[in-house]
C-alpha cells in the first residue's frame, strides 16, 4: 500500500534531523516556483458513509480542469483535513496528482500540530505528487504561538521540506494570525515562496507586500470577497473558496484585474462578495457543498462532527446566490 510506504521512508532520518540544528541549503532551495493564479481550494467528497468518494473527488477535478486555473488546493481548510487520517490525507493528493495535468500546480495542505508532524506530512506530500506545501498556522496552544515560536516551526519545516513552503494564515479557523512581523522574517527564507492570506484584512495583505517587496515571495489572496482589493495592492492571485462553484467568474475577475479593466472589475466582484460571503462566513464548507450541487458538481455530505444546512439556511443561501445572478 501507498501510506505504508511513505511513512517508512520519510521517518528515516527525521528524527536525527530535527534534532539536530539545521543550517544548510534547505531541500527545495533553487526551486523557485511561480504560485500566481487563482486556485480552487477543492472539497473532500463523502459517501452517505462517510468514507472518502475519491470517484467523485475525481470527476469534481475533471470539471473544474475546463476553467484556466494555474493549480489546485487540496487538504486545506475546505478539504476538511482535520477530520481526515494520515492516510486519507495523502491519498487524496495522489489521487489528485494522478488525475492532474502536470502543468497544473498541485499545492497540498500538511500542516500539523507539532513541528515533526509536519515535516513528516510535508515530506510524504511531496512524495505522492505536492508541487508545494501549504502550511496552517499551528493554533491548540495558540496563546504560546509567538513570533519566534512560528518563526522557529516554519523555519524547521521550510529547511526539511524538499519542495517550497506557502504559509496559511487563517483566523477565522485557528484564532490566530501569523504575524506581519513573522512573515517578513520567513519571507528570508529560499524555500518560502508565499504566503496565503485568508484574513480579510486588505490593510495588511498590502503592508505584506509591501514589506517583502525585496525578496522572491507572493501573496495569495484567501478568499475571492477581497480578490480585487488583493490584486490592487499587489498580490499575485487567490486560494479561493468561490471558484469551488463559480469558477470562470472568479478567473474572469482575474483576468480583468491582470488588464486593468478595473470598472468591470469593480462590477464582478460586487456580485461576488455576497454568495462568497455565504459560502465562507455565513455557512462555510456545508453551504460550499450545498452551492456545489445546485451548480453541477458532487458537493455532498461533510464529516461530523460538520452538520448538513437547515432548511432556512439553504433558502438563505440560494438567495445570496439568486440575487446575484447565479442560480
Amino acid at each position: 500500500m501507498l501510506v505504508p510506504q511513505v511513512w517508512s521512508s520519510v521517518r528515516q532520518g527525521l528524527s536525527r534531523g530535527l534534532s539536530r540544528n539545521v543550517g544548510g541549503r534547505p531541500s527545495g532551495e533553487g526551486r523557485k516556483v511561480d504560485i500566481s493564479g487563482i486556485y480552487p481550494p477543492m472539497t473532500t467528497p463523502f459517501t452517505a458513509t462517510a468514507e472518502v468518494d475519491y470517484g467523485k473527488l475525481e470527476e469534481n477535478l475533471h470539471k473544474l480542469g475546463t476553467f484556466p486555473f494555474k493549480g489546485f488546493v487540496v487538504q486545506g481548510s475546505n478539504g476538511e483535513f482535520p477530520f481526515l487520517t494520515s492516510t486519507e490525507r495523502l491519498e487524496v493528493v495522489s489521487r489528485v496528482r494522478q488525475a492532474t495535468p502536470k502543468d497544473k500546480l498541485l499545492i497540498a495542505g500538511s500542516g500539523c500540530e507539532s513541528t515533526q508532524a509536519t515535516v513528516e506530512m510535508t515530506v510524504s506530500m511531496a512524495q505522492v505528487g505536492a508541487d508545494a506545501a501549504m502550511v496552517v498556522t499551528p493554533c491548540y496552544y495558540r496563546g504560546r504561538m509567538s513570533s519566534a515560536a512560528l518563526i522557529h516551526h516554519y523555519t524547521k519545516v521550510a529547511d526539511l521540506s524538499p519542495i517550497p513552503v506557502v504559509l496559511y494564515s487563517v483566523p477565522a479557523n485557528t484564532g490566530l494570525d501569523l504575524p506581519v512581523d513573522a512573515v517578513i522574517t520567513l519571507s528570508q527564507h529560499p524555500n518560502i515562496v508565499g504566503i496565503k492570506d485568508s484574513g480579510g484584512d486588505v490593510t495588511r495583505i498590502g503592508l505584506i507586500v509591501h514589506k517583502t517587496r525585496k525578496q522572491n515571495f507572493q501573496v495569495l489572496a484567501g478568499s475571492a470577497g477581497f480578490l480585487l482589493a488583493s490584486y490592487a495592492l499587489g498580490a499575485v492571485g487567490g486560494v479561493c473558496a468561490l471558484a469551488n462553484v463559480l469558477g470562470a467568474q472568479v478567473c474572469q475577475l482575474e483576468r480583468l484585474c491582470l488588464t486593468g479593466q478595473w470598472e468591470d472589475a469593480q462590477k464582478l466582484q460586487h456580485r461576488l462578495i455576497e454568495p462568497n460571503i455565504a459560502v465562507t462566513r455565513h455557512f462555510g464548507i456545508p453551504g460550499l457543498k450545498k452551492a456545489m450541487d445546485w451548480l453541477g458538481y458532487y458537493g455532498g455530505p461533510c464529516r461530523a462532527p460538520l452538520q448538513e444546512l437547515s432548511p432556512t439556511e439553504e433558502d438563505t443561501l440560494r438567495m445570496h446566490f439568486t440575487n446575484n445572478g447565479w442560480l
